[in-house]
């Protein structure tokens, strides 16, 4: 495959962990419940993106339920589910995946998360060292992959003891869905060169994002295998530049020094190597926010995990997301605050101009919905004047 990717997959993201106008604050806060989950689900699927993150942890609504009540009310999109190595028997993940990749016809993508925060991770008995937990993950992939292909599985390694597993109702998807996976420090990079198909970074400068799109190439072809890569963004898009980078002062607005100190210490106790890189690109400041040309780290100043947002205009928006696909990257996963507003915004301002590997849905001519808009004074359609200026 070329190292360039001619197209690209596009996916939106489900705040299963709650939802605001407004960072670090209940101002514009919004109840995230299934109704409103399922609008921005239908949203998505309408507007042609790809598919959803869904995100896991503590603070989430469980993604596997989430994703089981969304798949019958929609038609196209895809879910990317968490699986999570050492909370989950690799047989007994096998059984789920293959379940949901059926009763969704093949929708289900599967997210392999190890988990970055010790104190979370001994909430849900695990106390394994960050190196550990790799090694759980590696071990978990190997039996979960097998038992997905069809394989009588017996194995007694490190971390598991498995006799005669097997699976009676194979996944949708030949040989099972595909499986994505992030991790920064160098064991993680290895695990994803050994066992998965997409490695996914967060939306680093691109500068850091091609030096780590060239490390994990050649741990994967010193395996024999191929990845392809995907990254993670939040992304604030507006008619103008101007009008964009208003939207992400806006969105910061009621994030004060205390507030980033309390979610900076928090980060600091995490041993995701991710998590450090993406604290570092801000410092913990609110001044020095655009740290490449339309990326912006505001997000991060509050938020852990993904911390950067594409911001600017369509065209500009358009151009830093080539030049992310330029450096081999095939895959968005974006996020916008509100959700269901802003997938609308990049929906309708950028996607249906990007080089897709999915189609953004089309409507029929005879249907009284064309041309788009409010018919005037009740006599005539409107024309294109607000595009064509």
């Amino acid at each position: 495959m070329s190292a360039i990717p001619e197209k690209i997959n596009v996916l939106w993201f489900l705040p299963t962990h709650g939802e605001s106008r407004y960072l670090g604050t209940s101002v514009g806060g919004r109840n995230v419940d299934i109704n409103y989950l399922k609008q921005i689900a239908q949203a998505a699927d309408n507007l042609g993106y790809y598919g959803v993150l869904i995100p896991t942890g503590r603070s989430c609504e469980d993604s596997w339920i989430v994703a089981s009540a969304l798949a019958p009310l929609t038609e196209k999109l895809r879910f990317l589910v968490a699986v999570r190595p050492g909370l989950l028997s690799p047989t007994l993940a096998a059984r789920m995946t293959a379940t949901l990749d059926r009763i969704s016809s093949g929708r289900l993508l599967i997210n392999v998360v190890t988990g970055g925060d010790p104190i979370e991770n001994k909430g849900d008995g695990i106390h394994y060292s960050h190196e550990e937990r790799y090694e759980v993950t590696e071990e978990f992939l190997d039996i979960f992959k097998a038992v997905l292909r069809g394989e009588d599985v017996t194995v007694k390694s490190k971390h598991f003891d498995i006799e005669d597993a097997k699976l009676l109702f194979r996944p949708f998807q030949d040989p099972h869905p595909p499986l994505y996976f992030g991790g920064s420090s160098g064991v993680g990079q290895q695990v994803a060169a050994r066992t998965i198909d997409k490695y996914l970074t967060w939306g680093e400068p691109p500068e850091d994002v091609e030096k780590k799109i060239a490390e994990v190439r050649a741990l994967a072809d010193a395996e024999g295998r191929e990845v392809t890569f995907g990254i993670r963004l939040h992304v604030i898009v507006r008619e103008t530049a101007k009008e964009a980078w208003t939207a992400a002062d806006e969105l910061i607005k009621y994030v004060d020094e205390d507030t980033i100190a309390a979610a900076q210490k928090v980060f600091q106790r995490m041993d995701s190597v991710g998590q450090s890189r993406m604290s570092k690109l801000h410092g913990g400041r609110k001044d020095k926010l655009e740290i490449s040309p339309n990326l912006w780290a505001g997000v991060g100043l509050v938020r852990g995990g993904a911390g950067t947002a594409l911001v600017g205009d369509p065209d500009q928006v358009k151009a830093r997301i080539d030049e992310y696909r330029q450096l081999g990257i095939d895959t968005f996963i974006l996020s916008g605050y509100p959700h269901l507003e802003e997938a609308y915004k990049f929906g309708e301002l950028v996607l249906p101009n990007l080089p897709l590997n999915h189609p953004v849905k089309s409507y029929s001519p005879s249907a009284n919905t064309g041309p788009f808009g409010e018919t005037i004074a009740g006599d005539h359609r409107p024309t294109l004047k607000a595009s064509q200026s």
